[in-house]
């Protein structure tokens, strides 16, 4: 049984998805996971909160697994994800890091009753789906050891995938539809049960959270065209997903186009296309404990 999640989204059923993503991200997250355990202690642990499909996790296991071993312990409340989270960890991990899951909800609950205090914590996309960021953030903050560090990797620059004409409907189809995402998004905070306000950036919630040493940096996922096998059915689940979601928010003009692209059987289906792409960028917020 999975633990609520404040968002009332099957992240269940959008485990395919991540995982296509997590492909994608493969190098670039191995390069954010040296960088964020490049000064921990010998035999440290890391704990990934809102661990999702394992891309992350995975990453973070295998430098472990380079630096002699570790502990790492993975967190979600969806028990499907943690299943794959830790599949991927304890393979890329190997004997010497030892991984451990927990379901848990850390929008309600005290993570440092439930894990070991942490070196490094990591929590990619997960807080802005929580009713009360700040206090999500004080709890994480709560779990680190001394000198340990939250990384909160958060907002960025959604993909872009699909070029600006696509040769049928009016041009900008994937700026509307972003649009609607956004909208959506906005009205999920707006009606999630004790939602809290945060008017104001990471940085300052960090702060605000008492970790000092407050910075940031951001990486770029990159997959420009030709596409591959692997950029495009990750680009038609996304469309797919967007067009799911916008169905009721769009021009008629706009769903019919949706249904032409998406069609397999379609001279403009997007899945004959060799024009897609993937660019995105996501920044990581970084504090250190006292």
């Amino acid at each position: 049984m999975s633990a609520h999640t404040h968002d009332d989204i099957d992240w269940g059923a959008r485990l395919k998805a991540m995982r296509r993503l997590d492909l994608l991200e493969r190098d670039v997250l191995a390069s954010v996971a040296s960088r964020l355990t490049s000064d921990l202690p010998e035999q440290p642990t890391v704990v990934d909160v809102g661990s999702g499909s394992g891309g992350m996790s995975a990453a973070i296991a295998a430098e472990l697994q380079q630096r002699g071993g570790g502990v790492l312990v993975l967190v979600d409340a969806v028990d499907e994800l943690l299943v794959a989270a830790h599949e991927a960890a304890a393979v890329a991990g190997g004997p010497t890091v030892r991984v451990q899951t927990i379901t848990v909800d850390v929008g309600a609950e005290e993570l440092r009753a439930l894990a070991p205090s942490a070196d490094l914590i990591w929590a990619s996309a997960v807080i802005h789906h929580l009713p009360d960021q700040q206090g999500a953030i004080d709890r994480l903050a709560a779990g680190l050891r001394s000198g340990g560090v939250l990384a909160v990797a958060e907002g960025g620059l959604d993909p872009r995938c699909l070029p600006w004409d696509l040769g049928v409907g009016e041009p900008g189809l994937e700026l509307r539809l972003n649009a609607v995402r956004d909208r959506w998004f906005e009205q999920l905070r707006a009606t999630m049960p004790e939602v809290v306000s945060m008017p104001y950036g990471w940085t300052t919630a960090l702060r605000r959270a008492e970790l000092r040493d407050v910075n940031a940096f951001s990486y770029l996922l990159d997959w420009p065209a030709p596409t591959n096998p692997t950029v495009r059915e990750y680009v038609l689940e996304r469309i797919e997903w967007l067009a799911e979601m916008a169905a009721d928010h769009i021009s008629e003009p706009d769903r019919d186009t949706l249904r032409r692209v998406l069609d397999p059987q379609a001279p403009e289906f997007l899945g004959a296309r060799d024009d897609l792409y993937v660019l995105m960028a996501r920044t990581v917020f970084l504090g250190r404990r006292a």
